[in-house]
Parts: C-alpha cells; structure tokens; sequence
C-alpha cells in the first residue's frame, strides 16, 4: 500500500502529476507542504499543493502549439 501523506509519498505524487500533465503539453507548478503533526491522524502529514483548476492544469507548457486552453468538452461531445 502506497503512502502519499508522507513526504516521501508526497515527492513521488508530485513528480507523478508533473509528468502526467507535462505529457500532455500542459505546464503545471505542484508543491508539497509539511503540515507537521495532525493529532486526528496521529502522525505527521505532508500535503500537495497545486496552481490547477478543479483538477485541471491553468496553461499550457510555453511555446506549444494552441497555448490557450481550449474549452472542456465532454468526450462524446468532442467525437461528435
């Protein structure tokens, strides 16, 4: 089982969505927070942080074609 609360998971999460969107043509800035101890949890937290959008990525990576994002087009709509 995966830990993405510790730091180390936290760093592996980061590296993980910056190359997901990177691959994609979209530039994202991903961070992760040391909350330190969380006594509802007992043990110590590490968030990730985002510039994204309800889960998507605000720009696309400089000097890529169609720069601007286009709309969200559900994918039945996109085919159609």
């Amino acid at each position: 089982m995966k830990d993405w609360c510790d730091e180390e998971g936290a760093k592996r999460l980061c590296e993980k969505i910056n190359a997901y969107w990177a691959e994609r043509g979209y530039e994202v800035d991903v961070d992760f927070v040391d909350a330190g101890f969380v006594p509802a949890m007992r043990s110590a937290r590490t968030d990730v942080r985002s510039n994204m959008v309800n889960g998507m990525p605000r720009r696309r990576a400089a000097g890529e074609a169609g720069a601007a994002r286009p709309s969200y087009r559900p994918r039945s709509e996109a085919v159609a």
